[in-house]
Formats: C-alpha cells, structure tokens, sequence
C-alpha cells in the first residue's frame, strides 16, 4: 500500500499544525531555491532587508527588526560577508557601531533568490483558484497583525 510522503501525519487538524506543515514544505523548497545561489533562506531575509532604505541602520536595529538575536544575525552576517554578498563598516555617528551594507553583487543574488522564491510561492499555490489564493493571503494577514500577545519570533 502507498502512503504519503508525510505519513499518517496528514490526518492532523489543529490549525497550528496545519500553518506549520505548510510553512516546512514551503521553507524546503524555498530554502533549495536560495542554495542554488549559495545563501540560506535567512540570508534572503537580511539581504532583502538591506535592499531597503529603511534597513539601513545598525546591525543591532537590523536584529531587532528582523526579530533575529544578536549571535544569530552575525553567524548570518558573518557568511554573506564571506561571500561577497554584504560589507560591515563602522557607523559614522558612532564607530564602536557596525553597519551591514548589501554589495552590488549582493543585490543581483538577491533580485535571483527572490525571482526563485515568487515562483516557489506560485507553483506551491498552483492548486489554488486566484479567489482562493488572494483569500489565503488576506487571512493569513489578519491572523499575523492581530494582538495576540508577544511579538515573538524571527522573520524566518
């Protein structure tokens, strides 16, 4: 007899089971899609991150806005730095700061890894009627924005 690739663990209903199942078949695929170009999933979190204007602070505020602790975002840091893709100069107004900055060559692997991730993002919902998918989005949404305690977690 065939089974599914996830075994009897699809007879599970609990809402917080079902987000975070979904959320792991995504992450997979979207994780093999960021390791074609030799980052990690959370590597396209910073570097989309510092693609914005907005980001461009310290990496202590980058941490706090990604919801990433200090030890966590300089592993991350430390790797896209090896890579070529980020560059950490001292903060002008305070040079005990560092500043992580996104490298031209950082921006290209970010605009690919987020090309491969919308069409992860498409076929994953490819089942989906556009009704169906633009609903899934909009609850979701609510679901994240309302006040249901701690803000707690990562971006990723």
């Amino acid at each position: 007899m065939d089974h599914p690739a996830d075994g009897d663990c699809t007879s599970r209903t609990g809402l917080n089971w079902l987000l975070h199942r979904a959320a792991q078949k995504l992450g997979a695929v979207a994780q093999e899609a960021a390791g074609r170009h030799g980052i990690t999933t959370r590597g396209q979190v910073v570097l989309t991150a510092l693609v914005s204007e907005e980001f461009r602070r310290t990496q202590l505020a980058l941490g706090h806005a990604l919801g990433l602790d200090k030890t966590t975002l300089t592993a991350e840091l430390d790797r896209l730095e090896r890579a070529g893709l980020v560059v950490r100069k001292p903060d002008p107004h305070d040079r005990r700061v560092r500043v992580a900055a996104i490298t031209e060559r950082g921006r290209a692997v970010q605009r690919e890894v987020d090309a491969l991730h919308v069409e992860v993002e498409r076929e994953f919902t490819a089942e989906l009627t556009p009704e169906e998918n633009r609903a899934l989005h909009t609850l979701l949404r609510r679901l994240i924005t309302f006040d249901h305690g701690p803000d707690s977690g990562s971006c990723l």
